[in-house]
């Protein structure tokens, strides 16, 4: 088992959350819009409709991991996996993995392992999350910025959600593109057609997402009140 040293602490592999709450929602968005987002990685999108790309928006609540409690907020795209040759379409979406192009977090910690493990975009941000109420929010400042406000109402249980399929993380960092291996189990899942409501600030980040056509009707949101993770060994790509 690959152990690391961050921050003098160390780190074993695969690393584990316990316990987190997740809430997302995904948004469709113009492909060639979001290839000159992400066209520094090397990757490409997947289209899940001609011309069609997914942005997707996503905020958790980390209560028992191996990189302590934090607050995060992501930034991601579904992407073709590297190598993929021919016109992207829908039959690849099988295969489709998730490119991370932005990852706030509120503790110090997480951001170097984050950084140091997987090459994730981590960046120290202000992320105030209300999730105590029917609607989950989340207030993201950055550099005294409002980057977004964001709204996701919980919709119905999803029955039988528990492990799902392993998912591909995606990151670039350095000059290098790298692939983390991701696993998740779900308890209390709950996803309804749009469900989201976000409003932008003047944030760079922010002005990302309004070329991208946010704000905007999404696709559809999904909440876990309780979801169990783990992060495997990052490998070039």
């Amino acid at each position: 088992m690959a152990s690391h040293l961050i921050q003098g602490r160390t780190v074993d592999m695969p690393v584990r959350v316990r316990d987190a709450e997740v809430c997302s929602a995904l948004y469709p968005v113009r492909a060639d819009a979001a290839r000159a987002v992400i066209a520094y990685s090397g990757l490409d999108v997947a289209e899940v409709l001609p011309g069609k790309a997914v942005c997707m928006l996503v905020f958790v609540d980390y209560r028992d991991g191996d990189l302590d409690t934090y607050h995060e907020f992501g930034m991601a795209f579904l992407v073709r996996p590297p190598g993929s040759s021919g016109s992207p379409g829908p039959a690849e979406l099988r295969q489709a993995g998730v490119f991370v192009h932005w990852l706030p977090v509120d503790q110090p910690f997480t951001l170097e392992a984050g950084r140091t493990l997987w090459g994730f975009p981590k960046e120290l941000a202000d992320i105030e999350l209300r999730l105590s109420s029917p609607y989950k929010r989340c207030i993201l400042r950055k550099d005294g910025r409002l980057v977004l406000d964001m709204l996701i109402k919980p919709g119905v249980p999803v029955p039988g959600a528990g492990a799902m399929a392993p998912l591909a993380a995606y990151t670039h960092r350095d000059g290098v593109t790298r692939r983390t291996p991701w696993t998740v189990r779900a308890r209390g899942a709950r996803m309804r057609p749009s469900g989201a409501l976000i409003r932008l600030g003047n944030h760079p980040i922010a002005k990302e997402l309004s070329e991208l056509g946010l704000p905007k009707r999404a696709l559809f949101s999904t909440t876990i009140s309780h979801a169990a993770m783990s992060f495997g060994e990052a490998r070039e790509v």
